[in-house]
């Protein structure tokens, strides 16, 4: 049986430094491989567009750009990348801004090696990826908001209820309407859809809220 290619890594990021380190941890992987780096906002959309790679790390304070600006341009270009935030920032706003925006990640600069790479390999897997100490950080964030606290509250339809399962998942649109049977376009709809009854803005918040009603409704 053919081994699987290794995941692809595109690291954005404005301290040289820092990005040696990955770098050299990514090289260590046989999991990942390297394939740019870029040193500001501009240079990472450049190259992530035209190198289409797996998965880009990106910083999200930056001189030239915001890293949540690149992370919206990305997006709005279409780009099947997973995005991951890799940041100093423990800040609320910060992680609630990259969510809202489409981020499928959000780790801290100070996580542990090993623990940097494990995660990196869930990411490139389909989950979301949140620092261990922000995920409470996340959720006392999303019980101050006003929205349902189960999915039945929501009123979600059986089909909008069955793809809140799969993001959950970290599926992307296609591999929701590929296990579903369904046009890709018909997933955007319903995502649009369960997003506005959830009162909520991005795939990743509607997951983490979906995940928390399962383990509270565990016995």
């Amino acid at each position: 049986m053919q081994a699987a290619s290794p995941h692809t890594i595109l690291i954005v990021d404005d301290h040289p430094l820092f990005r040696k380190g990955v770098i050299q941890l990514i090289q260590a992987d046989p999991e990942f491989r390297f394939v740019g780096e870029a040193p500001s906002g501009r240079e990472g959309i450049e190259l992530a567009q035209r190198l289409q790679p797996d998965m880009i790390l990106l910083d999200l304070n930056m001189k030239d750009m915001d890293g949540v600006e690149v992370l919206r341009t990305l997006k709005e270009a279409g780009l099947d990348s997973r995005i991951i935030m890799l940041t100093v920032s423990d800040q609320a706003e910060d992680l609630i801004a990259a969510l809202q925006a489409g981020a499928d990640g959000y780790l801290l600069k100070d996580t542990e090696p090993e623990d940097l790479m494990q995660q990196l390999a869930e990411a490139a897997r389909g989950k979301i990826t949140i620092s261990e100490r922000l995920t409470q950080l996340l959720v006392v964030s999303l019980r101050e908001k006003s929205r349902p606290v189960t999915p039945s509250e929501a009123g979600l339809t059986e089909q909008e209820s069955r793809i809140l399962e799969h993001l959950v998942d970290g599926k992307s649109n296609k591999l929701i309407a590929r296990d579903m049977g369904i046009a890709e376009g018909t997933v955007k709809v319903h995502v649009k859809h369960l997003l506005k009854k959830l009162n909520l803005r991005s795939r990743v918040e509607a997951a983490v809220w979906a995940d928390r009603c399962r383990r509270q409704a565990k016995p």
